[in-house]
């Protein structure tokens, strides 16, 4: 009797605790399933929270916005400006699939806006009072800002993950920036020397005659000059471009990556090379009226078609050997023995 008694006094206890924590559990569970509620709608809202910021940005930002597109419809050097945001925007489309819905704010923010703000002063102030600053570097100084203001509400409403899913779609946004013209500057001079040089090669290796003073050709019937319109500058940003494109598209390793990228300097230096001694042979047997003809006037694109066809190749050497080199992986991990204690 009293073992029965002591277990059915143990058992009383248990069973009213249990019934104790039912209740409490069901008590509690309409505030949570609200507070659930609540964060989902929070993070549904926040994709559009960010599209309005970037409206309501652009229609602050339009002036110059407009300004850059009307300056890169009649530019040469930077006609491809029109065409990043797209080209972005499709990235973006391309990877929806894996970019987290995990939104949030992010202190990352407080960088980009800083910068963009600080971009946006720097311009609106040399602009109003007349300074020194160009036309062309207040645009350029106009779309660092806005791109840099878009990152930051990227940070703001969608979050650190979010970004940093995405993060060469709106790093992608900095080639909307016209280069300033001191940079312009520089890099045409670089090139123009650095094609001369690869000109003077292919000049060597075909035993063609040619004193040169600089980037001064003495040839048979003619005299040429490398000048700053021969630098294919312009081609070389595009080529720039399209190597970044493709090594995120179609390669994953870094260094595969790097080495493409990479490759395109010495490509465009040797096509503006090759175009020169093109255009010099031509002078030289056919006749000097050949320095006027269309080859040299409008034949940049032919000359960046040809330079493709070695980027391209490389393209597809590095992306063979990275699927080989998953093959050869998988392989591996498949001839493995099973763990005996599974």
């Amino acid at each position: 009797m009293i073992r029965s008694k002591l277990s059915r006094e143990k058992i009383e206890p248990h069973r009213f605790g249990a019934g104790a924590l039912t209740i409490a559990s069901g008590s509690a569970s309409p505030a949570t399933a609200g507070n659930e509620r609540t964060l989902d709608l929070r993070q549904r809202a926040a994709p559009l929270w960010f599209i309005a910021f970037a409206i309501l940005l652009t229609m602050l930002f339009i002036k110059p916005l407009f300004s850059l597109a009307t300056h890169a419809a009649h530019s040469e050097l930077d006609s491809y400006i029109v065409l990043v945001p797209f080209v972005s925007a499709y990235l973006i489309y391309t990877r929806r699939k894996q970019i987290p819905n995990d939104y949030g704010f992010s202190p990352w923010a407080i960088v980009p806006l800083l910068a963009g703000l600080a971009a946006l002063a720097i311009a609106l102030s040399l602009h109003r009072s007349g300074g020194s600053l160009s036309d062309h570097d207040y645009l350029s100084l106009m779309a660092l800002s806005f791109v840099c203001l878009l990152a930051g509400g990227g940070f703001v409403f969608l979050g650190r993950k979010w970004m940093l899913s995405t993060a060469f779609p709106f790093a992608f946004l900095i080639f909307m920036v016209p280069m300033p013209d001191a940079i312009t500057g520089t890099l045409e001079t670089a090139s123009m020397l650095a094609s001369a040089e690869a000109a003077n090669l292919f000049f060597n290796i075909t035993g063609t005659p040619v004193l040169r003073n600089g980037t001064v050709f003495q040839l048979p019937n003619i005299t040429i000059q490398v000048g700053q319109e021969c630098s294919g500058i312009r081609s070389s940003c595009v080529l720039v471009i399209t190597s970044l494109l493709t090594a995120n598209l179609f390669l994953k390793g870094t260094w595969r990556r790097a080495m493409l990228v990479c490759f395109v300097i010495p490509l465009g230096i040797v096509r503006n090379g090759f175009r020169v001694w093109v255009i010099a042979m031509l002078c030289v047997h056919i006749g000097p009226g050949m320095i006027h003809s269309i080859i040299h006037r409008r034949g940049g694109p032919i000359f960046f078609a040809l330079s493709l066809i070695p980027l391209f190749l490389l393209l597809w050497w590095l992306r063979r050997g990275e699927i080989a080199q998953g093959h050869r992986r998988r392989n591996r991990s498949e001839s493995l023995p099973a763990n005996p204690s599974a």
